[in-house]
């Protein structure tokens, strides 16, 4: 979603790049979305395809004005953001998010949960670690099992189980990640590349002013997503904050294409917001904040869209190559932001991206790393550093030889079931066995440890030491 070209992971800066324009896509048929096989319920085609690309539109229309939109009153008997302190010393600070399956403390780190489960970890073990709101993605529970049995079974809390806060966002990071390779993608792109699912040709059929035609990469059929659709269905999945449709061009795109999609995802934001208020449902609209690295269509997006009444506003698209290009896009973009409402930063949440970003004001981020990372061997851990200069955290691979024999726990102040009963030899050893239970683990800890990261990230800025 939001991305950073070269994450800070010690990725190598990356190399200079040309600007490309999206490719133009075929015209197809498309059956209605929200269903999928495997589904009681039958699929119902679509009379009619996504409609053909108006020649004669103008790319640069500008979206509806705000005044042809509701004021923004606030909704405080489902929907609240309180400031509990603001920092002394940056623009850091605490606050709780009121939401009507609990309340999210900020800073906070928020787990991803793509299809409705956390990557070999239990969603319930996130209270133990701390971690209020989870993220789940429409795009793919639309394609499997469907919005519609999600909404058969009350809704995506009642479905997983879950009466904690959960965010969706629109699907569309992931149609247009469906888009054919190229060759100069940045990192923020590599869901492009081909795959067992997706062939060099890519998935996304059609892309126009009305939204965007693809192949599901489960069976093949054809899936038109738009503003009002996205939005249906997370209506239909019932998520406690949602995410308007918008466009994700990559880093390397041409200045002129560039203000083309900043131009589409402010029309599209605006038909989401509308086809949101028609019908609330106790749900927040977070409005996505554009322009990829140019601080001038920043500046557009954030005055456009902070003049609608969402309830939130996140910081998506692409934001630089490395971290370092990402706090500075954010330290010009923050202030632009209302301070009454939360902010959430789309896609990124590493270690040092959350140390760079919580004095800037960043409330919430999310990310697959802390998971992922689990996947490879790779643990978090307590550094008895300065949890204000970002020496708190270093992490080690349990891969390695050295600890095949290391009879301590891993962190003998962290409460998870690794650190609580076993050791780095222990966890080796499954490793190597290929035990499952391995990367449950050395998830689960992660997940604890970001949770006890982001803690005492809260106290230290209640202290104003950040």
């Amino acid at each position: 979603r939001g991305c950073c070209a070269a994450r800070a992971t010690g990725a190598a800066r990356a190399p200079p790049c040309r600007p490309r324009a999206f490719p133009k896509c075929r015209a197809s048929s498309v059956i209605e979305p929200g269903t999928s096989s495997g589904n009681p319920a039958p699929r119902k085609p679509v009379p009619q395809t996504l409609p053909p690309r108006d020649r004669n539109f103008d790319p640069f229309t500008p979206p509806p004005d705000a005044s042809t939109f509701p004021p923004c009153n606030g909704n405080p008997d489902y929907f609240r953001f309180e400031v509990v302190h603001r920092s002394t010393k940056s623009n850091a600070r605490v606050g709780r998010i009121h939401t009507p399956h609990g309340v999210i403390e900020t800073p906070g780190f928020v787990a991803v949960g793509t299809m409705g489960a956390l990557k070999h970890v239990s969603h319930q073990s996130l209270q133990k670690a701390n971690l209020d709101l989870m993220f789940s993605n429409t795009y793919h529970l639309m394609l499997q099992p469907g919005a519609d049995l999600v909404e058969a079974a009350g809704g995506l809390h009642k479905f997983i189980g879950r009466d904690a806060p959960i965010i969706t966002d629109s699907g569309g990071f992931q149609v247009f990640s469906l888009d054919k390779p190229d060759a100069e993608d940045g990192k923020e792109m590599k869901s492009r590349r081909p795959s067992k699912q997706k062939g060099e040709a890519g998935l996304l059929l059609r892309k126009n002013e009305n939204g965007v035609l693809f192949k599901s990469y489960r069976d093949g059929r054809e899936v038109a997503l738009t503003p009002e659709s996205s939005v249906a269905a997370q209506k239909q999945l019932g998520a406690d904050i949602i995410i308007p449709l918008d466009e994700l061009p990559p880093y390397c795109i041409d200045p002129v294409e560039l203000k083309k999609s900043v131009f589409t995802s402010h029309r599209w934001e605006a038909r989401s917001l509308k086809a949101h208020l028609a019908d609330p449902k106790k749900q927040a609209m977070y409005g996505v904040i554009h322009g990829g690295g140019d601080k001038k269509l920043r500046k557009l997006s954030a005055a456009y869209l902070t003049s609608l009444p969402f309830d939130g506003f996140a910081i998506g698209g692409s934001l630089g190559r490395d971290s370092a290009e990402l706090l500075e896009l954010l330290a010009f973009l923050m202030p632009l932001l209302p301070t009454e409402k939360p902010n959430h930063l789309l896609g990124i949440g590493d270690v040092p991206s959350i140390e760079g970003a919580v004095p800037l004001g960043v409330d919430t981020f999310d990310s697959t790393f802390p998971t992922r990372n689990a996947r490879h061997g790779s643990l978090l851990l307590r550094n008895n550093g300065d949890i204000n200069n970002g020496t708190s955290t270093r992490s080690v691979n349990v891969l390695r030889a050295e600890y095949s024999s290391n009879f301590s726990p891993p962190c003998t102040e962290c409460e998870c079931a690794l650190c609580a009963n076993h050791t780095f030899s222990y966890l080796h050893h499954l490793f190597k066995a290929n035990e499952p239970n391995a990367v449950t683990l050395a998830a689960t800890h992660n997940l604890h440890h970001m949770g006890w990261l982001m803690g005492e990230k809260r106290k230290a800025i209640l202290r104003n030491e950040i």
